[in-house]
């Protein structure tokens, strides 16, 4: 598969695996988890048919590792980013001491305000490494790197995740655990 095709893909999966499962006709179980072959049978139903071998090059050869499938094969989830309300079955997990958020420079004034927030998804996206974090922010026009202390946030009670692609999330960021690179 060509990468036009695989970005189409991909993207096409974010937004019906972590957004809109209805427009599929999808509930999400448990987990985020839905059946592989109704997910392929409802895109083709829609006119985006994808084959079950684009959609195993997608999970298995995508950088960022946004989906996974479970033991058998016969399930598939996005990993985090998730706007609609579901239970990802995440466990809390222990933090290393720093991790980094990538973002745009426009946005970093009401960042510094107000801290990181989850806006519209079920948490703050944090990376483990600088690099990682530079990538995501550039996404969002100049990348500014925030270093978050998370040895004293772990410390002061907050609780930590990291998907199954080793994203960490966390529910917010006070701006008292924040500092830019």
């Amino acid at each position: 598969m060509d990468k036009s095709r695989s970005t189409k893909v991909s993207k096409y999966l974010s937004l019906h695996l972590r957004h809109q499962p209805d427009r599929l006709g999808l509930t999400l179980a448990a987990g985020g988890w839905v059946e592989v072959d109704l997910l392929l049978q409802r895109c083709g139903e829609l006119g985006f048919a994808i084959s079950r071998s684009e959609l195993d090059e997608v999970v298995a050869l995508s950088d960022k590792k946004r989906f996974s499938f479970d033991d058998t094969g016969r399930l598939i989830r996005a990993n985090q980013g998730h706007s609609v309300d579901v239970d990802l079955q995440l466990v809390p997990a222990e933090p290393p001491e720093w991790l980094y958020h990538g973002t745009g420079a426009a946005a970093l004034p009401l960042i510094m305000q107000d801290g990181l927030r989850k806006m519209n998804r079920h948490h703050v996206h944090l990376s483990a490494d600088i690099e990682t974090a530079k990538k995501v922010g550039a996404r969002h026009g100049k990348p500014i790197v925030l270093v978050l202390d998370i040895s004293s946030m772990f410390k002061a009670g907050y609780q930590f995740y990291v998907s199954a692609n080793g994203v960490w999330l966390v529910d917010a960021v006070p701006v008292k655990f924040l500092s830019v690179l």
